[in-house]
């Protein structure tokens, strides 16, 4: 085994200041998207204690007659709170009382995760950065106004300034930019097959929306990390983009930039190489975009293991020097943590071995970085013994099942017609709320996922009906090549026309809904095509005008790879539930100082199996944890149970729990209004549909 390289570069001069302490007040509010642009979920407010959290009640609830996922982390500026309703409208309310006090439609259809917005002042004036699908927008937080000086009418096209057909891209802001001074730094969410455009990194001005740097996350030729790709990827790859948002050092004017994968997610053949700066932790200058240091974490990636939330930044204690560092949790269930400065693993990370692909035209890398300490917060490898033990019915059905798989454990490339277990599988680890941290303690806490999937490729065959095409290269990695999904995060397609029209499914198509994008790049017959597949009728027939109409060659929504990824495969049991032995989700203490876990427990339960005795089982949870200075640790999160929990933070017991009105799939956020301690979620059900479609705000406070 051998080290990785780093890269570094040591750019600062660090200045102290000198003289007498200041006394600062403690926040009081909740000004940053995960709490702080150190992203460590993390609220000085101590009104509320392992001792009173008990005697929590609703204060208020704002209910909205729609359905839908924002999974907004709320802003709280002085006394007013804002966030997303699932159409993606931007609201103001009272923090103390839920008052709605204005509201701001784009008119755009929105839909989908929005996770939050950025803030802004310079002390005489302020504007919020909102991102609505491929929009951003500064709004004056006092009156929901567009600003109109900011870009044109008070917005900017997040798909200006790219490469390639901006009208073929899906481009839209899942996470809020991070504000340096006067810029505001972006990322997006984009298409997991092409088409989907370089994801570059770019800052623009706060004030007037200009363009101020880009950093290419797919580089140029001459820059950086270009040999790791094919010539000319720059121009014809896609994505390698920034979705999960970012963590700031504000005193030494460094951004922290975890990015995903390029497309396609699954077969690289066309990206041969470890292509840098894909599944990257990237240090850059806030100022110029200039990088300082980076860490990819994968190597050539075909699992789609994103980064997939913020790093936290914290102090620690090690080899008896405190050390300013940085933590990056990820899909594999591990912790990466380096100084801050130079990118220097502050625990050993090894190159381990893994076989090459037997898929011709692929070449898997042949090691990947695996972190000799933390130990990993998931399972890796599944093997019998770790199948479920539900029932005797469901255990020797895994077993059979398990005994046709692959399963070998972390980073084995796919096969050809034979699935492999991906475990942890393809929506953890962690996901996307991200962990907090103590600062004082050096202490994270994470929740996981602890669910197997597979996955499988196939000869992508070549097909004359283009509805057959457009389905194979467009629709198939979610809903399945028999379209049957995996529910209820990738919904069945099967006999969809029983429950949509025609004109309602090309709505979806062409707008999205909930984790689905729109598809800008499928217009008139391409569009037609697809619902005549979908339908099980033949494609319809089109008039001269429409075919005239087409801007879109097939040739451009059908792929050039001789091999597809068949979809996620949920490894689920007959009865709908997780195929392997519980935890199926966990709650996690690492203290960063050692690499030692403090304590680990279940997090969520299925209300259906504690009635039939079977308790503490874990479940599938989105969304953070937010940790407070008295050592409560607040999280919702979990699908099944609807449940709001507060834990304390030294032993992981449970000192309070409620029932929500929909699951709390979001980062709650915490912050004091009159000197009033508030804790507040959003809460909705577009995962779990089983239960009632809806969504809420509610709030939390003593008596």
């Amino acid at each position: 085994m051998r080290r990785p390289a780093i890269h570094w570069e040591i750019a600062y001069t660090f200045t102290f200041l000198a003289g007498a302490a200041f006394a600062v007040a403690p926040r009081t509010d909740w000004p940053v998207y995960g709490g702080d642009p150190c992203s460590d979920r993390y609220s000085p407010l101590t009104q509320i204690t392992p001792h009173n959290v008990g005697k929590l009640k609703l204060v208020w609830r704002v209910d909205f007659a729609e359905a839908g996922d924002p999974e907004t982390n709320p802003l709280v500026i002085g006394k007013t709170l804002y966030v997303f309703t699932p159409s993606l409208k931007l609201i103001a309310l009272n923090g103390a009382t839920g008052r709605r006090l204005w509201t701001f439609d784009s008119g755009i259809p929105g839909s989908g995760p929005d996770r939050g917005l950025a803030y802004w002042t310079d002390g005489k004036h302020s504007r919020l950065l909102a991102g609505v699908m491929n929009y951003l927008y500064a709004i004056d937080p006092h009156s929901g106004k567009p600003v109109e000086s900011f870009g044109e009418h008070g917005r900017i096209d997040l798909r200006q300034n790219l490469i390639g057909d901006q009208t073929q891209y899906y481009v839209s802001m899942t996470s809020p930019g991070m504000i340096y001074k006067n810029v505001i730094i972006v990322g997006f969410r984009t298409s997991e097959v092409k088409p989907a455009p370089p994801a570059d990194i770019r800052a623009y001005d706060v004030r007037t929306g200009a363009l101020r740097w880009a950093f290419h996350t797919i580089p140029h030729p001459g820059e950086l990390g270009s040999i790791t790709w094919p010539a000319d990827a720059w121009r014809k790859s896609g994505s390698a983009n920034n979705w999960a948002g970012f963590a700031l050092d504000e005193r030494r004017g460094i951004v922290y930039v975890p990015t995903g994968s390029a497309v396609d997610d699954f077969y690289g053949a066309d990206r041969v190489g470890n292509d840098l700066f894909a599944n990257t932790l990237l240090a850059l200058d806030a100022a110029t975009g200039r990088r300082l240091w980076h860490f990819q974490v994968v190597h050539h990636d075909i699992w789609d293991r994103d980064l997939p939330s913020p790093p936290v930044l914290v102090t620690v204690l090690h080899g008896g020097k405190k050390i300013d560092a940085v933590a990056q949790t990820t899909k594999q269930g591990y912790v990466y943590v380096f100084n801050r400065v130079t990118g220097e693993p502050l625990f050993p990370i090894e190159e381990v071995s893994y076989p090459p692909s037997d898929v011709p035209g692929e070449f898997a890398s042949p090691t990947q970085p695996r972190p000799v300490a933390p130990e990993p917060f998931a399972r890796q490898r599944l093997t019998e013994d770790l199948l479920t033990q539900r029932t005797p019915a469901a255990h020797a059905w895994a077993v059979q099942q398990l005994r046709g798989f692959r399963s070998e454990g972390q980073f084995m490339p796919f096969s050809v017609g034979k699935p492999t277990v991906v475990f942890p599988g393809f929506d953890g680890g962690a996901e996307w709320g991200g962990p907090a941290v103590d600062p004082v303690k050096g202490i994270l806490y994470v929740n996981a996922n602890d669910l197997a999937w597979t996955g499988m490729l196939i000869p992508n065959q070549t097909e004359n009906d283009p509805g057959v095409i457009i389905y194979q290269t467009q629709c198939a990695t979610c809903h399945g090549e028999s379209r049957a999904g995996s529910p209820p995060a990738f919904p069945s397609l099967l006999h969809i026309e029983q429950r949509l029209t025609a004109a309602q499914i090309a709505d979806v198509v062409r707008t999205g809904r909930g984790r689905m994008p729109p598809f800008a790049n499928l217009d008139g017959p391409h569009l037609n095509a697809l619902l005549g597949f979908l339908s099980g009728a033949e494609s319809t027939e089109q008039t001269q005008g429409d075919k005239e109409a087409s801007s879109t060659p097939l040739a451009s929504v059908q792929t050039a790879a001789s091999y597809r990824f068949t979809g996620y495969e949920k490894f689920l049991d007959p009865d709908g539930y997780p195929a392997i032995a519980p935890p199926w989700g966990t709650l996690n203490a690492i203290d960063l100082n050692t690499g030692k876990y403090l304590w680990k427990v279940p997090l969520g339960e299925y209300p259906e199996l504690v009635a039939g005795g079977q308790k503490n089982t874990g479940s599938e949870n989105y969304g953070g944890p937010v940790l407070t200075a008295s050592g409560v640790l607040f999280i919702g999160a979990t699908i099944y149970d609807h449940k709001f929990r507060a834990f304390d933070s030294g032993s992981g017991r449970i000192l309070w729990e409620t029932e929500l009105p929909y699951a709390g799939i979001a980062t709650p956020a915490t912050y004091q209004i009159g000197g009033k301690q508030y804790v507040v979620i959003g809460t909705n059900n577009a995962r779990n549909k089983k239960g009632p479609q809806g969504a809420a705000y509610v709030a939390f406070a003593l008596p």
